[in-house]
């Protein structure tokens, strides 16, 4: 397998070796904490490109989508990897991981460019390359050591979203759904 892909966790996993993305839409600059069948912890810091002609604010949809990047993309393409025993690079050429729905999102701040916030996914449903997941999205404090925080971190603490009290509550997200599509699906 390339990489540093292991079959047991993503963290300290490079995004780029599981989103199937081209680098100028990855939403996903570290995974923090992941239980495989439960839930995952990603970070992202948006840059000036994700804020371009938007008042320097990362807009809701790019949140909703780095969510969808950090849980059904990221937590599918790695079970899927895992049951055909290939490193998640491998799956690009076979599937693109598309949008099915999006349930309720409820946003209650906002994020700007410079910004770290988590996206904190339980998994609800996953079957044939389809995953259901919940979540929030918190804004993390300026200098906060994540990897320090998520070294202790269980999977109780993801579904009570245990998290610091300075840690900002920015969105709530519920059914967000995603399938890998086989690549001949696009070609008829």
């Amino acid at each position: 397998m390339e990489g540093s892909y292991n079959m047991n966790s993503l963290v300290g996993v490079a995004p780029n070796e599981i989103l199937l993305h081209g680098p100028s839409k990855l939403l996903i600059d570290q995974y923090h904490w992941h239980l495989p069948k439960t839930g995952i912890v990603a970070s992202y810091s948006p840059k000036a490109k994700d804020t371009l002609d938007h008042f320097g604010i990362f807009r809701g949809v790019d949140q909703i989508e780095a969510f969808a990047q950090a849980t059904t993309v990221s937590c599918a393409t790695f079970l899927e990897a895992k049951k055909r025993n290939c490193a998640p690079i491998e799956l690009r050429d076979l599937f693109v991981p598309a949008f099915i729905s999006v349930g309720q999102v409820y946003f209650h701040h906002y994020l700007e460019e410079g910004d770290t916030f988590i996206c904190a996914g339980q998994i609800k449903f996953y079957k044939f390359r389809q995953m259901v997941c919940d979540g929030r999205i918190y804004k993390v404090p300026k200098g906060y050591d994540l990897s320090a925080y998520f070294n202790d971190f269980n999977e109780d603490m993801l579904h009570t979203y245990m998290f610091p009290p300075d840690f900002i509550l920015v969105a709530e997200l519920f059914d967000i759904t995603g399938r890998a599509l086989k690549k001949e699906f696009f070609n008829q």
